[in-house]
């Protein structure tokens, strides 16, 4: 990448702090002076309603509901900490430096921002409750996402076997395997996953599927490569137009549940829905899902002395043209940061992603949106970089003064990314680069 590219990126990044420096003082003016102060009604609770009330319900995960003034009002103050912050909604992008658009982006604008943190120091005033909008209708939990868009339920529905998680237990990796059933090739254009109930939510960590055949392609060997997630911030993916992942006769799912004991015995079990292209249409692209490490060698190789930090990095090079299409950090409670990085066949290294406040709480995948997923030639070499903070300064650590290793327990830890990556043949990737010249003329994120 050039130089020019991460200057214009770092001063985005400040300008975007400057411009919410002067809002914010500005707004202080407002306050003190001519224009009202925002009040719920008119203007907070569109936006709990659209970045927050997904998790803040009633029934759902987050520790209180935000869905009316009543509900809000007594944590005003935690509120406008947290956002101010940007400790909540949960997106940890680096904004000053990377590609910043992405297709599942939850994030607050410094605009909303502003109107929390003035309505907070406004005293939180309510406004008139006939300005409220509509309540939010969200989803039926036993329907599907992506039922709506693609006509009904996922074409198959794999189950995992039910598991009871005692009220008291140590924590639990279950890891079952299930024939897919299928007795011919069939391609994916989309894929959810998610515990069968709400109530078994609360005792699944996350939920892995890996999927598990026996091909010849050189671009995917025959191993159990992840085929889909389920963690907190995560349930689906669609496919881009035009491209999406082969299932082969004979296939397997290998399930791995990590389930912690909440105080109640719960049973559950995962349910991995997928929907398929129909009969005869074949997608142009067939998308691969890269495990790279950040840790040279391996997670293994994690070594981290009581009361120090570490850093490490990972590569994986592109073995043929390719778009990439998301970023996902996965580290566990010392992780700090993470950065993903494409190394040029030319050696002009460019800056992808930069976790820079990594929170094992959320596991957020970053999909870059449709124009700005970096478009990559065969050869280049993805880098990706992780810290780690074993010291007191961390305050997810439960315990500086302990030596940590790899290790499944959350206690333990690990560094790689989930990435998704497409593959095109040299054509079609010339193709799609003059296509995304043409739609962002001098974009950066794409290279021959």
């Amino acid at each position: 990448m050039s130089n020019r590219w991460v200057v214009t990126s770092r001063i985005g990044g400040v300008v975007a702090t400057a411009a919410l420096a002067i809002l914010c003082a500005q707004s202080t003016g407002r306050a003190e002076g001519t224009a009202p102060a925002p009040v719920f009604t008119k203007d907070v609770a569109s936006i709990l309603q659209e970045k927050c009330q997904s998790c803040h319900r009633p029934g759902y995960i987050a520790p209180m509901s935000l869905v009316t003034y009543e509900e809000s009002r007594p944590w005003a103050r935690s509120i406008k900490a947290r956002v101010a912050a940007r400790q909540m909604p949960p997106w940890h992008i680096d904004k000053t430096v990377g590609i910043q658009e992405f297709k599942n982006d939850r994030s607050l604008s410094d605009e909303q921002i502003d109107t929390i943190v003035r309505w907070v120091d406004a005293g939180a005033p309510q406004g008139d409750p006939k300005l409220m909008p509509p309540p939010k209708q969200f989803p039926d939990d036993s329907i599907w996402n992506f039922a709506e868009r693609f006509g009904g339920p996922p074409d198959l529905v794999i189950r995992s076997p039910k598991y009871t998680m005692p009220k008291v237990a140590l924590d639990a990796w279950y890891k079952p395997v299930v024939d897919t059933g299928l007795s011919e090739p069939r391609w994916v254009r989309a894929i959810e996953i998610r515990p069968a109930t709400v109530k078994g939510r609360r005792i699944t960590h996350h939920a892995l599927a890996r999927l598990q055949q026996e091909e010849g392609d050189a671009l995917a060997e025959a191993t159990a490569g992840l085929f889909m997630e389920w963690a907190v911030g995560k349930q689906g993916e669609i496919m881009r137009p035009n491209s999406g992942k082969l299932m082969l006769p004979g296939s397997k799912i290998i399930f791995e549940v990590h389930y912690h004991a909440v105080g109640e015995e719960i049973s559950d079990q995962v349910e991995l829905g997928i929907y398929f292209y129909p009969k005869g249409q074949e997608p142009k692209y067939r998308q691969t899902l890269g495990l790279i490490q950040s840790v040279a060698g391996g997670s293994n190789n994690i070594d981290i002395p009581p009361n120090s930090t570490f850093v490490s990095a990972g590569t994986m090079v592109l073995r043929a043209a390719g778009r990439v299409e998301n970023f996902q950090p996965h580290m566990h409670l010392r992780g700090k940061a993470m950065m993903m990085e494409a190394i040029l066949p030319t050696g002009q290294t460019q800056i992808l992603s930069h976790v820079n406040n990594f929170n094992f709480n959320w596991h957020n995948n970053y999909v870059y949106a449709d124009d700005a997923a970096p478009l990559l030639p065969k050869g280049t070499i993805l880098r990706v970089t992780s810290w780690y903070d074993n010291t007191s300064a961390n305050k997810n650590n439960p315990d500086p003064d302990q030596w940590v290793g790899f290790g499944d327990r959350t206690v333990d830890e690990m560094g790689h990314a989930w990435v998704n990556i497409t593959y095109m043949s040299d054509d079609d990737f010339k193709t799609e680069v003059a296509a995304r010249q043409k739609l962002r003329p001098g974009s950066n994120n794409t290279q021959q």
